[in-house]
């Protein structure tokens, strides 16, 4: 049963990088798109997310449930050195959340309408940057328990180069995500063309942050170089990744059918987090004294995890079909305001 906890627990982080991960996206293509084309692409993104975005947090509850439930010896030790840039993180998913509900129904459209968007698409921004650092912070080994000082023991693991540029490589995978899985959600060709130079861009951009990722490894005294292709699952991984990288570009000058840009795209950010956490597993965090924080050691007692496990398989029976229905229901009135 153990095995099936920890299934739920990088399924669940998955999920939400694939899916919440787009929303955050959304928000960071708005930013980078010009005044002229803002409203068309504030409109495309709503028809697309705004019925169901609030649901792809639960992704991440369930991550956070079953951290706190199966893990907790692992969830003090992650929330109390990194208690910072999570409780940033939790205001940026607040405020983007905010500001996505008022700049969309509020019953007076002034200029606060402008505030809501500022606000709405640098919380997109952010919170990704910030989720990213987390997990540079979990694999680069700098969170150092015994540190006496406030700045080593909870600025340190996070706030450091490459952290910054792990942070950088998620944002670019947001926006990567959004512009393919909006491609589909466009319906005049100017609008697809437009996404589809924004996922090329965003494709490049991933891809120079993740060179930069290798180069600042070395300062964070570990090679993610040896990590990564030390392995062949990972060698595999990351060939894989670039094939698929090739035929999505393909896919997307020759304008094939949305579900195989969205498959191809959801396939090449998977084999990524695989190449990187398959050297990692089954350890959680990597600590400074060179010890780890491993979910095979620091677990709950069987009994907790066997009724997690069982709680967790029978909660997807009910869940997930009906999640399934929540974005059947709105894909067919979306695709009809936008014509």
């Amino acid at each position: 049963m153990l095995f099936v906890v920890i299934m739920y627990l990088y399924l669940s982080l998955l999920l939400y990088l694939l899916l919440g991960g787009a929303d955050f996206g959304a928000g960071i293509l708005e930013m980078f798109t010009s005044s002229r084309n803002q409203p068309r692409t504030r409109r495309i993104t709503y028809l697309a997310i705004g019925p169901v975005w609030e649901a792809n947090h639960m992704w991440l509850i369930i991550f956070i449930v079953i951290l706190f439930v199966g893990f907790p010896e692992i969830y003090t030790t992650f929330t109390t050195y990194l208690h910072i840039p999570l409780l940033l993180m939790l205001l940026g998913i607040i405020l983007r959340g905010t500001a996505f509900i008022f700049r969309h129904y509020d019953a007076v459209r002034d200029r606060m309408q402008t505030v809501y968007n500022a606000i709405f698409v640098y919380s997109s921004f952010i919170t990704p940057m910030i989720l990213g650092m987390i997990a540079g912070a979990v694999i680069s080994g700098n969170i150092n328990p015994y540190a006496h000082h406030f700045s080593d023991l909870y600025l340190k693991p996070w706030l450091n180069i490459f952290c910054f540029m792990v942070g950088l490589f998620t944002v670019a995978l947001c926006a990567f995500l959004a512009a393919v899985y909006l491609i589909g959600e466009a319906v005049t060709s100017y609008d697809q063309r437009r996404f589809v130079s924004k996922a090329i861009v965003s494709n490049i951009l991933a891809l120079l942050a993740g060179i930069g990722v290798f180069l600042t490894s070395h300062w964070a005294h570990f090679s993610l170089w040896q990590w990564i292709f030390g392995n062949p699952v990972g060698k595999f991984a990351i060939i894989a990744a670039l094939i698929s990288l090739g035929w999505l570009w393909y896919a997307c000058i020759r304008g094939r059918r949305k579900f195989l840009l969205r498959m191809l795209a959801c396939f090449q950010v998977t084999m990524i987090l695989l190449a990187v956490g398959y050297h990692h597993f089954p350890d959680f965090m990597i600590l400074q004294n060179g010890t780890h924080v491993s979910l095979f050691i620091h677990r709950a007692p069987d009994a907790t995890i066997n009724a997690l496990a069982w709680a967790l398989l029978g909660g997807s029976l009910f869940i997930l079909p009906f999640l399934i229905y929540l974005f059947y229901s709105f894909r067919e009135p979306a695709q009809a305001d936008m014509q």
